[in-house]
């Protein structure tokens, strides 16, 4: 089924003035910053989050220039804490090609972020959207605070499930959270209508996140990073923290200890990957991705009226927990 045309069906036109839009916004004259701006606009991606805002802009009414400029607002945020992450993470690579650090070098990308992340703020200022605006601000606080809860994570010997669900509803989870409520706010919601949008967000960024953390068990090109991926970076995800809870293997948890101290190995990535797939941790991922697919679909019957927009985002739910790459 090509999910992504019946998602994208209610909002085409719309879409394709976002991305001359948000383009716009990532053009530079000068040399350098034009040519980095140029390299992250080369990414392109599949839209997945500005999408979100604009159906649920028109779930609640019409699609404005408030929508739009929220929804730039929004990637150009996360663009940013993504420059910013790789920085920070030492990554070579983006979505399967050079991050800007590794194109250019650490300082020129940590100002490349901060340009864009100007560049966010200044584009939901045009909104003129008191409460818009404050939530971007406060998003952008709450993505730095889950990154630095994330490396804490790191240091941190206990391996939760708890700690897990933490992290990334402060990172992936709180950006689908807030392009969801902004898009609701931006068509007219009333807040008891944004707040249950933003819940919808939440359980959607989840099960993005879940489905992300599985991929690295998996040999993929497409998706630009090798297996264990997250292990080399010092983290334990879902599949992993389930496979060490639920067995009495001593041995795969001084492997985990390793993953944590940044001492572990390619070698004993590809054991403690396949411990995990051999004890129930891809299941059981899969399983909470189910669990809350079913939220999603009931707020969807709940709270979505037009047949097109519901269409939408029914294939919006089952294309995050079905996609490959």
């Amino acid at each position: 089924m090509d999910y992504l045309s019946i998602i994208k069906q209610p909002i085409a036109k719309d879409l394709d003035d976002f991305i001359a839009l948000f383009n716009q916004s990532l053009t530079h004259e000068d040399g350098m910053l034009g040519s980095a701006l140029g390299h992250i606009r080369q990414r392109g991606g599949k839209r997945m989050r500005p999408i979100l805002t604009l159906l649920m802009a028109k779930n609640f009414g019409d699609i404005s220039d408030v929508t739009q400029n929220s929804a730039v607002g929004l990637e150009l945020l996360h663009t940013a804490s993504l420059v910013h992450d790789d920085v920070v993470d030492e990554s070579s690579e983006r979505r399967g090609q050079a991050s800007v650090n590794a194109s250019y070098n650490n300082k020129v990308a940590v100002l490349v972020g901060d340009y864009i992340l100007s560049t966010a703020l200044l584009h939901v200022s045009y909104t003129g959207h008191q409460r818009i605006i404050e939530y971007l601000a406060e998003l952008g606080r709450t993505l730095a605070s889950g990154e630095i809860l994330q490396l804490s994570n790191i240091q941190n010997q206990a391996i939760s499930e708890d700690v897990y669900y933490q992290v990334i509803k402060q990172k992936t989870a709180a950006l689908f959270e807030a392009c969801a409520a902004i898009g609701a706010m931006s068509g007219g919601a009333t807040e008891e209508e944004m707040q249950k949008a933003r819940q919808f967000g939440q359980y959607l960024g989840i099960m993005f996140q879940i489905r992300d953390d599985i991929f690295d068990y998996f040999d993929s090109k497409e998706i630009g990073k090798p297996t264990g991926n997250d292990m080399i970076e010092g983290k334990l995800t879902l599949p992993v923290i389930y496979a060490l809870n639920n067995t009495d293997f001593e041995s795969m948890h001084t492997l985990a200890k390793k993953v944590k101290a940044g001492t572990i190995n390619p070698d004993e990535i590809a054991v403690l990957v396949e411990f995990t797939k051999q004890h129930g941790g891809i299941e059981y991922a899969e399983e909470k991705m189910s669990e809350f697919s079913a939220l999603c679909m009931k707020y969807i019957d709940s709270h979505v009226k037009d047949k097109t927009i519901r269409d939408s985002l029914i294939a919006y739910v089952d294309y995050v927990v079905q996609r490959n790459y």
